[in-house]
C-alpha cells in the first residue's frame, strides 16, 4: 500500500489502546463508585438521625417538637431509622470494598456476603449502584463508562446471587 492512508483502508490505526475503558479507568470508575456510595450512605445516615430525632422526646424544658404519641407510629419510626442506618452501613462497607483490585464477581461475592450477614437481600445496594453511577463528579470519559460497567456488572451479579438464595 502506497500513498497516504485514509483511515479507512487499515483498521489497524485504532489499536493500542483504543476500544475501551482500560485498568486505571477501571480503577478510577471503582473510586467514583465508591465515593457515591460514601455520599448515599451519608444521606441514609442523615435521615436515620432525623427519624431517631423524631421519636425522642424533647430534654425537659424544651417546647415543641413533642415525641410520636402513638406507639405503633413510634415503632414504624424508629424501625425504618434503623433499616437506613443498617444500608448506610452496607453502602459504606461495599465502597470499603471497591477501594480494593478485584474481578466484578469478587466484589459481588463480598458485598453479598456483608449483606448476607446484616439479614438484607444482596441486591439491597443495587440502586445506590446505579445512582453512584449517575452521579459521577468528574468529566473522564472512560472512568465513567468503567464505572458505569462496573456497576451493571456489579448490579447482574448481585441479582443473580438473590436469585440462587
Amino acid at each position: 500500500m502506497s500513498g497516504p492512508m485514509t483511515g479507512m483502508e487499515d483498521d489497524s490505526v485504532f489499536d493500542g489502546g483504543f476500544g475501551g475503558p482500560g485498568p486505571e479507568d477501571f480503577a478510577n470508575g471503582a473510586a467514583a463508585l465508591a465515593a457515591g456510595l460514601i455520599r448515599e450512605a451519608q444521606g441514609l445516615a442523615n435521615a436515620a438521625a432525623s427519624l431517631r430525632s423524631v421519636a425522642a422526646p424533647n430534654p425537659p424544658g424544651v417546647p415543641g417538637g413533642e415525641p410520636v404519641s402513638d406507639i405503633r407510629r413510634q415503632r414504624m419510626v424508629l424501625h425504618t431509622a434503623g433499616e437506613a442506618a443498617l444500608r448506610a452501613a452496607l453502602a459504606l462497607d461495599a465502597a470499603a470494598l471497591l477501594a480494593e483490585a478485584r474481578s466484578p464477581a469478587d466484589h459481588a461475592a463480598r458485598i453479598a456476603e456483608a449483606a448476607k450477614k446484616v439479614g438484607l437481600p444482596p441486591a439491597t445496594l443495587s440502586p445506590f449502584l446505579r445512582s453512584a453511577a449517575l452521579d459521577f463528579r468528574t468529566d473522564d470519559a472512560a472512568a465513567r463508562i468503567a464505572a458505569s460497567t462496573l456497576a451493571a456488572d456489579l448490579c447482574a451479579l448481585l441479582a443473580r446471587d438473590a436469585a440462587s438464595s
